[in-house]
């Protein structure tokens, strides 16, 4: 059972992007070994940054079940806040952002990306969770946000 499982993770670590992510929880849901992963990324590009993305990870039970070996579904959550001092780099300020963070939720097709983009006239900056199909679109998302506070 185990084995499955983390051939499942190897092949997804394979195409991670190269930003790092921590895994930090892992919740048993039901006696078919499915979890919620918990990771913390660090924004590279805004020292101080740090958000926690939550997915659904399925078990070799789930997988045999269900027939669906390379597929995870794309469901996620986030949240992000000032873990530090926060020094914002050279960031994309463009109403599309960038990404922060990509995971495979398949072989090929699909994926979780985390992107930021910059709210320059509330002075904050937007993480947002969301599924990434080559073909089929999805609503499935979330939205966290981090106000920069000056000292005046």
């Amino acid at each position: 059972m185990l084995h499955v499982k983390y051939t499942a993770a190897a092949l997804s670590l394979i195409a991670f992007s190269p930003l790092h992510a921590d895994v930090v929880g892992n919740v048993d849901v039901d006696w078919l070994g499915n979890d919620i992963v918990v990771e913390a990324v660090r924004d590279p590009k805004v020292k101080g940054v740090t958000c926690h993305v939550s997915y659904f990870e399925r078990g070799l039970i789930d997988r045999l079940q269900k027939g669906n070996w390379f597929e995870d579904p794309s469901n996620s959550s986030i949240s992000c806040r000032q873990t530090g001092p926060i020094e914002i780099g050279d960031i994309d300020r463009s109403d599309e952002g960038e990404d922060v963070f990509s995971a495979r939720r398949s072989i090929i097709f699909k994926s979780i990306r985390l992107k930021r983009i910059f709210d320059e006239d509330n002075n904050t900056l937007l993480y947002i969770s969301h599924a990434r199909d080559v073909q089929n679109g999805s609503a499935k998302m979330s939205l966290s946000t981090v106000p920069l506070f000056t000292a005046d």
